[in-house]
Order: C-alpha cells, then sequence, then structure tokens
C-alpha cells in the first residue's frame, strides 16, 4: 500500500529487543523523544511509511522481511528496512558522517578528516534511501527526510519522483560558507537540497547561514525574508538574529526555510515529575546533599559538548572561592554515543582524567566534589535529579538546540531552579532568562555558575517562569507544524 507520508531517518521507529528467541518489536521507553513525535504524523493521513536502515551480514541476503507492516499506539504503518552491512554502516555513518560531517557542522575544522571518506559509498546509502522512499511514496505524498547523513536523498528522489513534496529537517547547527565550504562535496549538497520544497533548522541563524552557503554556490536569489519573532531573540546572545531569509529561488523550484526549534513533550514530563516516586527520589537524593547544593550537568561524551572546558571551570570555582569547598556537589553525566570511536574516547579520558585530578586536590573523606557518570541514566530517575538540582550546567561549545535544557525546565514543576547555557546552544535564543555564558571564555564561565549558586530565590523563580512558559511555546507538538502543510489535503485523515 503507498503512503502519502514517507518519514525518512536513519533510526528504526522502534527498539528491537530479544525474548524467548525471538526478536520482538517495542516501543521506545520514553515518549520524550523524537521518533515518537515523528510517529504521530501518521494520524494525519491514511497511510504512512518509514524507511530506516538495519544491519545485515549480507546486504543481498539479510535473513530477515526488508518490509513490514507495524501496529502500536500510533497506528498502522509500514517501515522499509534497508539491510547495511557493518563495513556500509562504518563508511557512511563513523567516517562520513561523524569524522567529516560532523565536526564542520560544529565549526570544529580542526577535527575534521575528509580523507578516509568513501564518497561512492555515501552516495550509494543516500540512492537506496531515496529508491525506497520512491517505492513507498503515493502520488503527490510527502517525503520527510531528516538529517545530515541523508544530505544526497532529496537530489535522488526528486530525479525519480518529480511529483512528490520534500521535506528536509536539519537536527544540527549549520555553518557559514567559510566553515560549510571546507567540505570538498559541498556543491553536490547543495544541489541536492535544492530540490526540496521545504529545508527546515532549529533556530533563524542556521538557515541565514544556510541561505549564505547556497549564494556562495549558486545563482540564487532571496525571494523572501521576515523580522524574527521576539520569543527568539535572546539580546545579547551569539546566535540571535533580527531577519531571516524565508524562501530561495532556485534554479527550478522556490525552496522555502523553516525556522522551527525542537521541543520536549512538556506535559510528559511534568507528569514524570509529578510522580510519587520521582518525588521521593528526589528528597532521598536531597537528604543525602545535606546543605550542599546539586550541580547537574548531563550530555554526551563529545567534543562539541564542552566537559573539559566545563571541569576545569568547576575547579577554578573551589580555587578561587573555598569557602564553597563541602558545600556544593557536581553531578556530571557524560555518556558515550560513539563507544570505539578514537576522537570519543580522547574526550572520555581527558573528563575522567581532569575528574579524578579535581577529587584528588579537593576531596575528603565525607565530600568528593564530583561524582562522574558514563552510562545513561533512566529517564525517570534523570527526572528526579532535574528536581534535585540547584543548577543546571549546560555549556556545549556548539549544539544544535539542546534538550537537556529544555527538560530540566519542564521537569521543575515547583517553580525554582537556576539554568546556566552555553549562549552556543540553539536553545539560548528561547531561553533569555537562562544564565548565559560563553563557554569559550574562562571568566564568563567562572562568573555564570558563581552567579547561579549565589541567586535569590525570587531572582530563581523570576527566571523559571520566564524559560517555563518558552519551553511551552515551542514544545514537541509544535515543532513539526512547519510541514503540516505539505502533506496532501485530499489523503488528510479526517479523524
Amino acid at each position: 500500500m503507498s503512503s502519502d507520508l514517507v518519514i525518512v531517518y536513519h533510526r528504526q521507529p522502534y527498539e528491537e529487543v530479544e525474548e524467548n528467541g525471538e526478536t520482538v518489536l517495542r516501543e521506545h521507553k520514553s515518549p520524550n523523544g523524537i521518533v515518537p513525535t515523528l510517529k504521530s504524523f501518521f494520524g494525519k493521513v491514511d497511510h504512512g511509511s518509514w524507511v530506516a536502515w538495519k544491519l545485515a551480514k549480507d546486504a543481498n541476503d539479510p535473513g530477515w522481511e526488508p518490509r513490514i507492516e507495524v501496529e502500536d499506539s500510533f497506528g498502522s504503518y509500514s517501515v522499509s528496512r534497508l539491510p547495511l552491512t557493518q563495513k556500509q554502516v562504518h563508511e557512511f555513518y563513523h567516517v562520513s558522517s561523524k569524522e567529516a560531517f560532523w565536526p564542520i557542522l560544529h565549526s570544529f575544522k580542526d577535527r575534521y578528516n575528509y580523507d578516509p571518506v568513501d564518497w561512492p559509498n555515501f552516495r550509494e546509502v543516500n540512492w537506496r534511501f531515496a529508491e525506497a522512499a520512491a517505492a513507498e511514496a503515493a502520488e503527490g505524498a510527502l517525503v520527510w527526510v531528516h538529517d545530515y547523513n541523508l544530505w544526497l536523498v532529496p537530489g535522488y528522489l526528486r530525479q525519480m519522483r518529480p511529483d512528490v513534496k520534500i521535506a528536509f529537517f536539519h537536527h544540527t547547527p549549520f555553518p557559514a560558507p567559510d566553515m560549510f565550504n571546507v567540505l570538498p562535496w559541498r556543491k553536490e549538497i547543495i544541489e541536492s537540497l535544492m530540490e526540496c520544497d521545504s529545508v527546515g533548522f532549529h533556530i533563524p541563524r542556521y538557515a541565514t547561514n544556510f541561505a549564505a552557503v547556497v549564494q556562495s554556490l549558486m545563482d540564487v536569489d532571496i525571494a523572501k525574508r521576515e523580522r524574527v519573532p521576539n520569543d527568539l531573540i535572546a539580546e545579547g546572545t551569539a546566535l540571535t538574529e533580527r531577519r531571516v531569509p524565508t524562501v530561495l529561488s532556485g534554479p527550478s523550484r522556490d525552496v522555502h526555510l523553516s525556522v522551527a526549534p525542537v521541543g520536549v513533550d512538556v506535559d510528559y514530563i511534568q507528569a514524570r515529575a509529578a510522580e510519587e516516586s520521582t518525588k521521593t527520589k528526589a528528597e532521598d537524593i536531597l537528604n543525602d546533599l545535606g546543605d550542599r547544593q546539586l550541580i547537574l550537568s548531563v550530555g554526551r561524551t563529545d567534543y562539541t559538548k564542552g566537559g573539559i572546558e566545563q571541569l576545569g571551570s568547576f575547579e577554578r570555582l573551589l580555587e578561587d572561592r573555598p569557602e564553597l569547598r563541602g558545600k556544593v556537589q557536581l553531578m556530571h553525566v557524560s555518556v558515550s554515543a560513539n563507544r570505539g570511536m578514537a576522537a570519543y574516547g580522547e574526550i572520555q579520558s581527558a573528563i575522567e582524567e581532569a575528574a579524578g585530578r579535581i577529587n584528588g586536590r579537593f576531596g575528603s573523606l565525607d565530600w568528593q566534589p564530583i561524582t562522574l557518570v558514563s552510562r545513561a541514566i533512566p529517564f525517570k530517575d534523570l527526572v528526579s535529579y532535574y528536581r534535585a538540582a540547584s543548577v543546571a550546567w549546560i555549556t556545549p561549545l556548539a549544539d544544535g538546540m539542546n534538550l537537556v535544557a529544555k527538560e530540566f525546565i519542564a521537569s521543575r514543576i515547583d517553580g525554582d531552579g537556576a539554568l546556566v547555557l552555553s549562549e552556543f546552544a540553539g536553545a539560548a535564543v528561547e531561553l533569555g532568562a537562562a544564565v548565559a555564558t560563553n563557554p569559550f571564555s574562562n571568566r564568563s564561565m567562572d562568573v555564570a555558575i558563581g552567579q547561579a549558586l549565589d541567586m535569590s530565590e525570587t531572582e530563581r523563580r523570576d527566571r523559571m517562569k520566564s524559560m517555563q512558559q518558552a519551553v511551552r511555546r515551542y514544545d514537541l507538538s509544535s515543532w513539526g507544524q512547519s510541514v503540516e502543510d505539505l502533506i496532501p489535503s485530499k489523503h488528510r485523515n479526517a479523524a
């Protein structure tokens, strides 16, 4: 059965688990995430499809059905699973995407390495994604492609199916031309994206950068600019824009640029925060802390996340303010998302070394300044820590959005708590009431964490109220509205 909406994403829309020797499909444990939100759009059409990859020993004979029908709480939909070998995944995702694209997207030119990139493999994988999407799409359907590792899909798909509408969303930052154009495949990528009907970004700065890149590579006019709404302008922060291009007049079509900050499921998080078990665990954490203030930092082990710089700031805090020794506790959660990759292993080792040094310098028999956690914390437990923390310390060097900051805010049903947030996280343009900091400046980092720890309850509550309004305004349900108009109206599910 052909589909009116085809979502193309590298992850499958469920978790595969083994039960009694059989593979069972389960919905993701936390409904607070991108995958459940994307699946919710299937309820707007008569039939939907999802295209993803699945690991196979032999891509030609994977030993499982490439296409299956799934029925879960979101309804019935098809899943087209592309069999990729371990080598293909390594070349396509770990090398091309993570060693070449990721550092450029986050403006870390010194970590960029395109020498090992197998570009023909990247093209082949993207072509296969496009083929699968083309096979699933009904006449005039919307194909919604997600993230930079599928950059070439729109161009290939337009060749195969000129009738469909194509939307693309970037879940990362998008850099200016002097950074993006380091990529030797820049024009091929941009020509593909210019075959879309809509290209989406988290914040106006990324859309502005994209338009500049396009104009550096193609003879394209900006057909329309609009004023950025006030709720996406945080005065004095690094990523703020005043006007944003919204339509590019391309060689074959007008391409609409949409700005849609991804959010969190506020109602879900607040419901978890209000549960008695969450409250009890938060009270237990506070009892263990005694009169100490908990500073909570949560992120992935990645050079973009600024973990080492943050630990350096904490060390200086303890040096410069001896009265805080024994009075603050930093819980630093740094979870590896790409095990086995050398760059991330180096970061993890550096974080462990810094934490060990700080604990050795300042710790005592009854107090360790840093609790370092290198594994993922179940979300229900994480909400308890959000509720117990005096300060959430979120200071990436670059980040497309940062949902941890929004989760913390949504969790604070008590209306208290302080947030220190990097100017270079996309969320900073929404959260003007956070304590903004520049993670490239020692002084800025040190002043910000000190300000948050010293903040009066009245100021904390005033700031938190403003931030909660912002998180509610751009919640997870509002994020996908930018593509609603592209869904074929004749196929929309009236229910």
